[in-house]
């Protein structure tokens, strides 16, 4: 049976989303994240990651027992494959990084679309999940159509390429535009730029960008009180905290209440 992708039609009608990263590779995570209602969808950060194909499967097997369509945000090496390998095995969007020029966008387009006359895509039929119970080209396709497509803009060079490759990602359907500071500052020769609000120009030209394009432009965060500047430039779309530092922070505030209490003693 063929998982509603909740999160198209969460976009479709309009409506801000809501999701959360996760590193680690149990699919308890997916299940517990989804039991909660809170959140449109889940991201799972393959690209800081380790995966394979059985994996994939049981990810998206835990989530699709808690209802939350899951992203996977991957390496640019090996992402053809691996994109395929995660639509297979039940995945309902893909966000892709490292784009650097408009042709970077015709690439991920090509991977994950179908391989039809109108879609021109390298997406073949494949008997995995979403075909199991029934060998339905049509409902594969529908399935396929209903992806959303992610892409981040971290690069100086897709920066300084911004509008051409913006001007690509909406003739290609692309339907949010992730921005990534961290690499953005790398790429730029100053790490420290992460941290300098000079970087916020940047950011706040990309938004516009995307929202004159009419692609969601979609923000990181940590905290809930980091949301309110974005919402005031337009952003509808979140992607708040990493179950990494989520369990760190709660194991730094159980072991330092009792570690002080303890030592009064």
């Amino acid at each position: 049976m063929i998982m509603r992708n909740t999160f198209r039609e969460a976009l479709n009608a309009g409506k801000p989303t809501i999701g959360t990263h996760f590193l680690f590779n149990d699919p308890d995570i997916a299940e517990l994240t989804g039991d909660t209602g809170l959140f449109d969808y889940a991201e799972f950060a393959a690209e800081y990651s380790c995966l394979d194909m059985q994996l994939l499967y049981h990810l998206a097997r835990a989530a699709q027992c808690a209802a939350l369509p899951l992203m996977i945000k991957l390496d640019q090496e090996g992402q053809g494959f691996w994109a395929q390998a995660a639509i297979g095995a039940g995945f309902k969007s893909v966000l892709f990084t490292d784009i650097r020029k408009s042709e970077d966008i015709d690439e991920c387009h090509a991977v994950i679309r179908a391989d039809t006359p109108t879609d021109s895509g390298r997406m073949g039929v494949k008997i995995r999940r979403s075909a199991l119970s029934s060998y339905a080209p049509d409902q594969y396709l529908e399935d396929l159509e209903s992806l959303v497509f992610c892409v981040m803009i971290e690069k100086k060079d897709a920066v300084e390429n911004l509008e051409p490759i913006l001007e690509r990602a909406k003739t290609k359907g692309v339907d949010m535009v992730q921005w990534g500071p961290a690499d953005y500052s790398v790429s730029m020769g100053d790490p420290k730029l992460f941290h300098s609000k000079s970087i916020h120009k940047v950011e706040e030209n990309l938004i516009r960008k995307c929202l004159e394009h009419q692609i969601a432009p979609r923000i990181e965060i940590g905290e809930v009180d980091q949301a309110k500047r974005y919402i005031d430039l337009g952003v509808r779309h979140f992607c708040i905290g990493w179950d990494r530092f989520i369990l760190q922070a709660g194991l730094m505030k159980l072991g330092d209440g009792l570690r002080k209490l303890t030592e009064a003693i």
